[in-house]
């Protein structure tokens, strides 16, 4: 996918997708706290199995919303009505009030980094016609776009994302060996290609008909996580 871009797409593809942009994801596991505690994820085989269903369900919801965004984030100083309609359209595919309070609350912190590092009048203009906080993935998108990437390529940092959070706070929840782990993720990669094609290719689909792939377990386990009095991940 950043290959799309050229060298300098390469470089801002790294910069958004690296965990330690200040965008708030390290404080997340993406519902892996929740399924460690319900003994569903306990060592790197059932970590795999987990970050397969999270990508092509969730994953992949965001990554062709993260890709349509890109699209049509546009290259002008206003924002697009396609942009404020995919937001609508991300949160009627989020179900669980906690994940849609998430997934705004992530979505301000990546506003506010970048609109730090990278200065542009659709983001000030994002933030303006969402001041409540725009969905995550319509954030991304539209950082993607100021930073000159390609839609396929915002896909594949949405995918990075989805699996690298959960796989990272695996580490902390479980202690499991961190090369394990990446090993896990390194199998992971052709499937996380395969779904960033397909996402890229919804680029330009009505908002309305990109996909909506659920996980329905996902949704009650992180109702149940939001009501713990102490937890070690936000989500």
């Amino acid at each position: 996918m950043a290959d799309e871009a050229g060298a300098p797409g390469l470089a801002a593809l790294l910069l958004v997708a690296d965990g330690r942009f200040p965008a708030g994801s390290h404080a997340h596991s993406g519902g892996l706290e929740a399924a460690v505690s319900a003994k569903q994820v306990w060592d790197t085989r059932s970590l795999e199995g987990f970050l397969r269903g999270r990508v092509a369900t969730s994953g992949a919801t965001t990554a062709a919303f993260t890709a349509a965004a890109c699209a049509g984030a546009g290259r002008g100083p206003g924002l697009p009505a396609r942009i404020i309609e995919l937001d609508a359209e991300f949160g009627a595919r989020t179900p669980a009030p906690a994940l849609r309070d998430t997934s705004r609350r992530l979505g301000r912190q990546l506003l506010r980094a970048s609109r730090a590092v990278r200065p542009d009048p659709r983001l000030d203009a994002l933030a303006g016609a969402l001041p409540e906080g725009p969905h995550q993935p319509v954030v991304l998108g539209v950082t993607a776009a100021v930073l000159g990437l390609t839609p396929g390529a915002a896909a594949a940092a949405a995918l990075h994302e989805a699996a690298a959070g959960p796989a990272t706070a695996a580490v902390r929840l479980l202690g499991l060996d961190p090369y394990a782990v990446h090993s896990v993720l390194a199998r992971l990669a052709p499937a996380l290609d395969d779904l960033a094609v397909a996402a890229t290719a919804l680029a330009d689909a009505p908002p309305a008909e990109l996909p909506a792939y659920g996980a329905p377990l996902l949704d009650v386990s992180a109702e149940v996580h939001a009501a713990w009095e102490v937890r070690l991940f936000a989500s």
